[in-house]
């Protein structure tokens, strides 16, 4: 658990721009969101490694998405339902479960078109939410902990020191 606070600090305090560690959190909210068994979760993760994007807080974010996604499900299920049965749409339900590429995609299952469509929905202002909150913390907070007593005292502990070891 020490390895990765330290790998979060150091990955914050990082020369990486914070649009590529917003990017990040956007792709795990997009993962977490939706069940892991969807085959677009696929197309994600080929995305996420061709994009080079930063896996250690891919995977933190991925983490805490995941058991958010629990309480998003009934929402999800509701979206997906209420999207499958509107009738203006039931002529490119129809003509996409035709095509066997998007019966593939399983977007006929109500918690799957559900959590995508939460998840594209909550990615255009998760990502610039990310990135201010990372832009914030690397000017504000970071300068601030670290002349406070409680930065003093992480100085002198076990995480600082696991902190220092990855910095090199």
């Amino acid at each position: 658990m020490l390895t990765i606070i330290a790998k979060l600090l150091k990955l914050l305090n990082s020369n990486v721009s914070p649009s590529q560690l917003a990017l990040a959190v956007c792709f795990a909210a997009a993962l977490g969101l939706t069940p892991l068994s969807s085959p677009h979760n696929i197309l994600l993760v080929f995305l996420l490694l061709l994009l080079r994007i930063n896996l250690s807080l891919f995977l933190l974010s991925w983490g805490f998405f995941t058991l958010i996604a629990y309480a998003f499900d009934p929402v999800s299920h509701s979206i997906g339902l209420a999207l499958l049965q509107a009738d203006a749409l039931q002529g490119l339900w129809q003509s996409l479960y035709n095509n066997n590429f998007w019966r593939f995609l399983g977007f006929n299952n109500t918690l799957i078109l559900g959590s995508t469509v939460v998840s594209l929905i909550l990615a255009i202002p998760l990502f610039f939410i990310s990135r201010l909150l990372i832009i914030k913390y690397r000017s504000h907070l970071f300068k601030w902990v670290s002349q406070s007593r409680l930065g003093l005292w992480v100085k002198g502990g076990k995480i600082f020191n696991t902190y220092q070891a990855f910095n090199g």
